[in-house]
């Protein structure tokens, strides 16, 4: 068995971080486009889950269907009962259009219908506009500069304006539109190798003082055909990314606005924290069964040390752990779309978070399922590692046909034993599913 290089205590409860300046958000990236069947109640469900698990608002991005706007309308009716909580408006420029002036005056007139809503996030007293893409979009202008200038001089209010467009960082000082930036490959590594904060710091330092929007993200796998959406990849989703993502947030949170989760509800790229609800875009063969809501649980606790440059204490033992359901290499029977790119950039490991009150061992196995009942059996192929008062992560290789257990003892007291009966690597899948399963135990 591996910890990981900081000897199994990555964070301690209690321990403070890089100072910072302003107010900080966390906010989760919501796709509209998956909820056409939602009422506002399934919006304030999803509001006070996100709210009880340290995020601070949404941001929506929309497209082009032409139910979107009354959802946009339903979740701000439904936010009225959480003031505290905030929503803003992610333009999603690959499926809206930008080539017209009259595009430009439809999209200011959807940010205009919200702006003095009390929900809407305001930050440097304006309010914030988004996107996803945009960064060819020029609105029937001369320039792309231009055509953003124009979409926002006709919402007639300030506008705190933080894209995520896909250029070179280098040249944002060619932009003045920005207020800020939204990074959003910087969440994945893009190689086979773990994240660094290296993209994060070119963006900084391209945007030379403007804001700097983060993203965290836990995972990511996609499987669409050249029919449909013809998006068939992997990022390398190893080593606790989420985890480990979200103490770089903090280390380096002096240098961050807002941090934004992706994502909420993207099914169709696995990197969803909240429940599996609402109108899935055909991304089910991957999704169902493939639960991620205990990365939303671990984040109430990235979050407030995010905000508030301290990490919380940690009152309860927890044990988090995931894994994807085959081999890397495994060779699928009966999947059209073949193989993902990027599929050799992950390894067969499970990978395990704990917080810990307090120090103890944990065991880790890949018990076959059924199997004895004894974390130490032989046949789950057992390995010891220490447990320190804090966060500690571990991994261990994979077997294929068993699963995965985690069992925290202290002496010789089970404190938790996390062995998820549903899971089993599987060396011979009929389709290839690079989504990860996640579960937690707590005390």
């Amino acid at each position: 068995m591996t910890s990981t290089s900081s000897a199994a205590t990555s964070t301690s409860s209690g321990s403070s971080t890089t100072g910072g300046n302003g107010q900080k958000y966390v906010v989760a990236h919501f796709m509209v486009g998956n909820t056409y069947p939602y009422a506002q109640s399934d919006w304030a469900n999803d509001i006070a889950l996100a709210q009880a698990n340290g995020i601070d608002g949404f941001a929506l991005n929309y497209g082009s269907d032409s139910w979107q706007p009354a959802r946009l309308s339903d979740a701000y009716a439904a936010a009225t009962n959480y003031p505290n909580f905030k929503l803003f408006l992610s333009a999603d420029m690959s499926s809206l259009s930008g080539s017209s002036t009259g595009d430009a005056t439809n999209l200011a007139n959807q940010v205009k219908q919200f702006a003095s809503h009390p929900n809407q996030l305001k930050y440097n007293n304006g309010i914030v506009l988004s996107t996803f893409s945009g960064e060819s979009s020029s609105f029937g202008q001369g320039s792309v500069n231009a055509g953003w200038q124009s979409v926002i001089s006709q919402i007639g209010t300030p506008v705190t304006f933080i894209p995520a467009w896909f250029v070179d960082p280098s040249t944002f000082g060619n932009y003045p539109v920005l207020s800020g930036a939204f990074n959003w490959n910087g969440g994945w590594p893009m190689s086979n190798t773990d994240i660094t904060f290296s993209s994060d710091q070119q963006w900084i330092s391209g945007l030379n003082g403007k804001l700097y929007m983060a993203p965290v993200t836990p995972n990511f796998f996609t499987h669409y055909s050249p029919q449909t959406y013809n998006k068939n990849w992997i990022y390398r989703s190893d080593d606790n990314l989420y985890a480990t993502r979200w103490e770089m947030m903090i280390q380096n949170r002096a240098q961050i606005a807002i941090t934004e989760i992706i994502t909420w509800n993207d099914y169709g790229e696995s990197h969803y924290i909240g429940p599996i609800e609402g109108a899935q875009p055909n991304s089910q063969a991957w999704v169902n069964g493939y639960p991620h809501t205990a990365w939303l649980d671990m984040t109430g606790y990235y979050a407030t040390a995010f905000k508030t440059g301290m990490y919380p204490s940690i009152p309860k033992d927890k044990i988090y752990i995931y894994a994807r359901p085959h081999p890397k290499a495994a060779q699928a029977c009966c999947d059209s779309v073949g193989q993902p790119a990027n599929w050799q950039n992950t390894d067969d490991n499970f990978y395990v978070l704990v917080m810990a009150t307090a120090a103890g061992t944990i065991i880790l196995g890949t018990p076959p399922t059924p199997s004895s009942n004894t974390p130490t059996a032989a046949a789950a192929s057992p390995s010891t590692a220490a447990v320190t008062a804090g966060v500690n992560k571990y991994k261990l290789a994979l077997t294929p046909s068993n699963g995965m257990r985690a069992t925290l003892m202290r002496g010789t007291t089970q404190v938790l034993d996390l062995w998820p009966q549903d899971y089993v690597f599987n060396p011979t899948p009929s389709v290839y599913n690079f989504n990860a399963y996640v579960n937690m135990a707590s005390t």
